[in-house]
């Protein structure tokens, strides 16, 4: 579904004075542009209709705040601008053999090339939607722009091992956190490469060797963590509900025994741990099987300190152990069958997402079969894929399978062949947090499916979510900056990177989702390293005198980077990287552990920070362990 405007609603006067438009005047034009459309195996694409989007309405859009709604005015800069501007924008028809011109381009200015397709074979964008160019650059050879395909209606899912089979050259892709994120419980399978994570699995080792934790402190008001964790006894055993006891038992199986800590008589109750989940980026949680269901509990954090009263920032932090003991009646419990994994957390991890409900209230998930799938989730005796699939960005591969070669690429989707805006939502509708129909942050349609990759952002604001964008708790006092994980999208949407007139930024410019990047995060550069950032922006190269025009600091330069500053880990996933700088009060700072993507520099004026108790106030440059020789907390 794409946003409607009828005729006569919205003026142009009123276009004008939201975007600023600065379309020439028609006498100015000067220039032709000339090309070809086509998709990846060079068919060419006819009645196509090509536009020149002119970039300064796009950095006008730039400037203003991003409406987090469905059916917002200027949160898609290409597809937005075009709503409003379809009678006046330049524009051409592709014909029989994908060729199109358009004559009377102004000179002066810069324009995106948009791509809007006859029909769904095609995704809107292409290529050469991007970057801006000028009409001297637009003109001066023929313009060969490369569409993105679109699944079929009615394609099925085939599964990672078989994209493989012919992709070899994506085998990486198993080594990515996306794909070995859940794992059997000590059966790795063959679609699973823990190589470069050596130390994945500290916190699963530590529960297989054997571990209690008492779980005492209960507190209502807390989320997850209702209670404090602990793997000695707490000095004060009356605090102490119940205990948890780890083992691996005789059979081979990590299990978990539950013990009332209050009522002896109230029987232990054993569950099975099948799946962890998570452990190369800061945390590890644990999977336990109850009837139909798996429902998570206890949370390992690698770069926690038993030292820190923080109870979220140390090794072991309780995740909802408050289900399985009730403290109205102090006897131990079952998890609640509608808080199971499947139905709450699954639909961003399994490839090919589904779910049904039972008459006995089960929710069971199912997602794409493959042969070397990590287990049988559905119980249909096929293993099925438990993380990201190849078809999780690319869409349902069976009509691609099926076609012959050299008519491939029309029934897959190709994100680097979509306009910014769509390859960001494919990564964006689960680094976000809205809700969808399930009523929780999963982000499924009232079918409880996920969005089909190429999907545009109202679409998927208007069909896959109820709440459009995370709550308000999940944000600093600020209301802009994330405190919340896995909301990375919200963030970078409202950053220049999303809307300017130049360089319309999508995850795949920086990230690469298929693992052949050596650096952290599957970061195509050391985000460390000046590089990282410098590639796009030449004219900061500087760093020294970078950081004396904006901040009036001579520090080495070499002491620092562009992620010093801009990168701030406002989010916290894990424990955080530990202690900041040290208030007047003698309390720390911390840094967290999850970068904010607004790429802003967040101030000591900001309202989440000024006047705030160190251990409660949002990570900012200022006060990092890093800006020590220079800053002084006491002015806070």
């Amino acid at each position: 579904m794409r946003k409607t405007i009828a005729a006569g609603l919205l003026a142009l006067s009123g276009a004008l004075a939201i975007y600023g438009c600065t379309q020439p005047e028609a006498k100015m034009a000067d220039a032709s542009v000339k090309g070809v459309i086509e998709d990846r195996d060079g068919h060419k694409v006819a009645n196509a209709t090509v536009w020149l989007i002119p970039a300064a309405d796009v950095a006008a859009m730039g400037k203003t705040a991003i409406e987090i709604k469905r059916d917002a005015k200027n949160d898609e800069p290409l597809e937005d601008n075009l709503a409003v501007n379809r009678a006046r924008y330049l524009k051409a028809t592709s014909n029989a053999g994908g060729e199109f011109s358009i004559a009377g381009v102004p000179s002066m200015g810069k324009y995106f090339l948009y791509v809007e397709p006859a029909d769904a074979t095609y995704l809107p964008g292409g290529d050469k939607s991007r970057r801006s160019m000028n009409a001297a650059e637009l003109a001066a050879a023929p313009v060969k722009i490369r569409v993105s395909g679109n699944t079929p209606a009615g394609a099925t899912y085939v599964g990672t091992s078989k994209c493989l089979d012919c992709h070899e050259e994506h085998d990486g892709f198993k080594g990515t956190l996306h794909r070995i994120a859940i794992q059997v419980v000590g059966k790795p399978s063959k679609l699973q490469d823990y190589s470069r994570f050596p130390d994945y699995n500290q916190g699963l080792d530590k529960l297989m060797a054997g571990t209690k934790f008492w779980f005492h402190g209960y507190d209502k008001a807390r989320g997850f963590d209702k209670y404090q964790i602990s793997d000695k006894a707490p000095a004060d055993p009356a605090s102490v509900s119940f205990t948890a006891s780890f083992y691996k038992d005789a059979d081979g199986v990590l299990k978990f025994r539950t013990e009332n800590a209050r009522d002896a008589a109230d029987p232990a109750r054993v569950y099975p741990v099948e799946l962890a989940y998570g452990g190369g980026l800061y945390k590890q949680r644990y999977l336990f099987r109850v009837g139909a269901n798996l429902f998570p509990f206890v949370q390992y954090n690698p770069l926690g300190d038993n030292s820190h009263g923080d109870r979220t920032r140390k090794p072991w932090r309780d995740y909802h152990a408050d289900w399985l003991y009730n403290e109205e009646t102090n006897k131990l419990a079952n998890p609640p069958q509608a808080k199971s994994f499947d139905k709450e957390c699954a639909s961003c991890h399994y490839n090919g997402y589904t779910l049904r409900k039972t008459e006995a209230g089960d929710f069971i998930a199912g997602s794409a079969n493959d042969v070397d799938g990590e287990m049988d989730i559905d119980g249909d005796g096929k293993p099925n894929e438990l993380n990201m699939g190849c078809e999780t960005c690319h869409g349902p591969g069976s009509a691609h399978l099926k076609a012959k070669k050299g008519f491939k690429s029309a029934s897959i989707v190709s994100p680097d062949k979509l306009a910014a805006e769509r390859a960001s939502m494919i990564c964006g509708q689960c680094h976000d947090r809205p809700q969808g129909h399930l009523k929780n942050d999963q982000p499924v349609n009232a079918e409880w499916k996920m969005m089909p990759p190429g999907t545009s952002r109202n679409t998927f604001l208007a069909q896959y979510t109820t709440r459009e964008g995370p709550a308000a708790k999940d944000y600093w006092a600020d209301g802009v900056h994330s405190k919340s994980h896995h909301q990375q999208y919200s963030d970078f949407i409202k950053s220049s990177k999303y809307r300017n007139g130049n360089h319309l930024v999508a995850c795949g410019d920086c990230h690469d989702p298929h693992g052949k990047a050596k650096f952290a995060h599957q970061m195509k550069l050391d985000a460390k390293s000046p590089e990282a950032c410098t590639t796009c922006h030449k004219g900061s190269t500087d760093m020294a005198k970078h950081v004396m025009e904006k901040t009036k600091c001579n520090v080495a330069p070499e002491k620092i980077t562009c992620a010093n500053c801009h990168d701030t880990k406002t989010a916290q996933t894990g424990a955080g990287m530990g202690k900041g700088m040290v208030g007047k009060d003698g309390k720390n700072y911390w840094m967290n552990d999850i970068t904010s993507h607004i790429y802003d520099v967040p101030l000591k004026s900001n309202i989440g920070v000024k006047g705030v108790e160190p251990g409660k106030a949002m990570p900012i440059p200022y006060t990092h362990a890093c800006g020590a020789a220079c800053h002084d907390t006491s002015k806070l």
